[in-house]
């Protein structure tokens, strides 16, 4: 599909309001994608396991206005209380996706919004929160038109998320989404993400994801930023070649279920990513001294246990710690012991392998 296929024909904006409610997850890139283009365009592909536990919810009440205004008319509330702040990045949403869902300018909205887990934690919400108000935006359109598919749906949902935040797209749908185009996956798109098309072996099914918060505080650069220096990046023609050979790679061994080839690939990317970070042009590191003692003891953990715990990282020092349903005893039981001291607080997030948003 192109951008044009997701501009509405003809819309039936005979309701005068309506209420409109999803639950959507984060999600955790295996393969990093790192670097844009024009438009939320990825420089390079990716793939994440979808999440569970970690999620937004938001409901939209929206009315219909007397006439089509020149402005998007909204409100917004977070855990129940406004929250003027948040407002101009969904402005600057509603101004990207106008085009492709006309009816904002025709309705007044009231946006509530929560997480499961608090917005200062350092899990970063913009993947389940734009998810979740683009699923909403596409429910109101579904009620204003006739025979929409579930494959339209949530391609769409995909393509506006990503429209507020790449890795959003990424959320729609579980448990393994991969976007960006590559000659690995035929139906693959810079667009859109889509549901991993090929076979998983069960040792990657209900993998557990603890989300280890090492640093709660703000990113001192941020991930916008971070995507922005990859133009000119000494590495970076290198570095979107090696994320396509890797998904080709874990292609094969999420098939095949060979899970000590699958620890090589994400805690490669991991560091790729991160190493990225510290050769960009200003550098910086998102490493905190807690991580690397993390990454060391799960590295000692799983030489001596013969476990398959590992770890990844997103654009920040909290780690996830990935490991197999059938040893999960075994591996929380360190978690506890050796990993939760290198926590701020002692926090920590326990989730595992979702199947994507629900409508409520």
């Amino acid at each position: 599909m192109i951008e044009t296929d997701f501009i509405p024909d003809t819309l039936n904006l005979d309701k005068d309001h309506g209420i409109v409610q999803y639950t959507s997850p984060s999600n955790i890139a295996l393969i990093k994608y790192w670097g844009k283009l024009e438009n939320q365009i990825p420089a390079n592909p990716s793939i994440s396991f979808t999440l569970n536990a970690c999620s937004t919810t938001t409901k939209i009440e929206y009315v219909k206005l007397g006439k089509k205004a020149s402005d998007f008319s909204f409100d917004l509330y977070f855990e129940g209380l406004p929250k003027e702040e948040f407002k101009p990045k969904i402005t600057t949403f509603f101004k990207r996706i106008i085009t492709y869902m006309p009816f904002l300018l025709e309705y007044r909205l009231s946006i509530h919004t929560s997480n499961t887990f608090p917005h200062s934690s350092g899990i970063a919400s913009s993947a389940s929160g734009m998810s979740a108000l683009a699923l909403c935006l596409m429910e109101m359109e579904r009620s204003f038109t006739k025979n929409m598919t579930d494959d339209y749906f949530d391609r769409k949902a995909s393509f506006l998320s990503r429209l507020g935040s790449g890795s959003a797209c990424r959320s729609i749908n579980g448990p393994l989404v991969q976007w960006g185009k590559s000659n690995f996956i035929e139906s693959s798109s810079d667009l859109y993400g889509i549901p991993f098309p090929y076979d998983v072996h069960p040792i990657f099914n209900n993998f557990h994801d603890t989300i280890l918060l090492v640093d709660k505080g703000e990113k001192q650069v941020s991930s916008t930023v971070g995507h922005d220096l990859m133009h000119g990046h000494p590495f970076a023609a290198n570095r979107f070649k090696q994320a396509d050979d890797n998904l080709g790679k874990i292609i094969g061994v999420l098939e095949s279920g060979n899970i000590k080839e699958f620890i090589n690939i994400v805690e490669s990317e991991a560091l790729t990513l991160h190493a990225m970070m510290m050769t960009s042009n200003p550098y910086f590191i998102l490493m905190k001294p807690n991580t690397l003692s993390i990454i060391n003891a799960i590295w000692e953990f799983r030489e001596t246990s013969k476990t398959h715990v590992c770890f990844t990282l997103d654009a920040g020092a909290n780690v996830h710690v990935l490991y197999p349903e059938n040893e999960k005893d075994k591996v929380f039981s360190f978690i506890k012991e050796k990993l939760v001291p290198f926590c701020q607080n002692g926090q920590y997030i326990c989730d595992q392998i979702g199947q994507g948003a629900k409508k409520k």
